[in-house]
């Protein structure tokens, strides 16, 4: 058995007013670095051999600030943009509710949350989970499948985008699915790849019946 960690990176400046951020890289806001830190207490127990990001700073930075204090930052970190946020083309950097007042509440509805919809010039979560899941079936599956403990440190969408595909979701289902910031969550997977169990929280490990070695 093996453990998959997920980890939405702290509260970026951006997040904290509101705005889309996609792939303009913005930097984590204070509070963001508080959950980071929080983040790596929660770790500070589990076993974790290698650390995935996407190429933007506010994951990097999270994952930085959470193994520091978790005590394991001597670990081997891979970043890659086919894990990046959602790109939210003419909609980056853009409030979300002056988006609303001007295109109207169900347009916006439509870019944000619905599955295959994409905003102008950009990414709908359906064309962010094409790149996600060959990246992960690629590069972090056959380790999981080797023993390897995992932990990846991402965005709310590639995050939702393995979640999909971890859980087997339906379009409908993953629309209303919520990846809060600085929580790290997880996956037990078996030899085949496959979920054995999921923790909805990293406490949950301590509690599990497959208990990762």
């Amino acid at each position: 058995m093996a453990l998959l960690i997920l980890l939405r990176h702290g509260q970026s400046e951006w997040n904290k007013e509101n705005r889309f951020t996609g792939w303009i890289d913005v930097d984590l806001s204070e509070r963001g670095v508080e959950e980071a830190r929080a983040a790596g207490e929660l770790l500070r127990g589990i076993p974790i051999d290698i650390v995935f990001t996407s190429a933007l700073k506010r994951a990097k930075r999270t994952a930085t600030i959470a193994l520091e204090v978790a005590g394991k930052s001597h670990l081997p970190i891979i970043e890659n943009e086919a894990l990046n946020e959602r790109h939210y083309g003419d909609l980056q950097g853009m409030n979300k509710d002056e988006v609303a007042r001007h295109f109207g509440e169900e347009q916006f509805k439509l870019w944000r949350r619905s599955y295959d919809v994409p905003p102008p010039n950009g990414e709908s979560l359906k064309m962010t989970q094409e790149r996600v899941v060959p990246y992960y079936e690629r590069e972090i599956l056959p380790r999981l499948r080797d023993g390897k403990n995992i932990l990846v440190v991402a965005h709310g969408n590639s995050l939702r985008a393995l979640v999909m595909l971890l859980e087997r979701l339906t379009p409908e289902q993953i629309v209303s699915t919520e990846i809060p910031t600085g929580i790290p969550f997880g996956y037990v997977i078996a030899p085949d790849g496959s979920v054995v169990e999921k923790l909805g929280d990293i406490a949950s490990l301590a509690r599990s019946e497959h208990p990762p070695t």
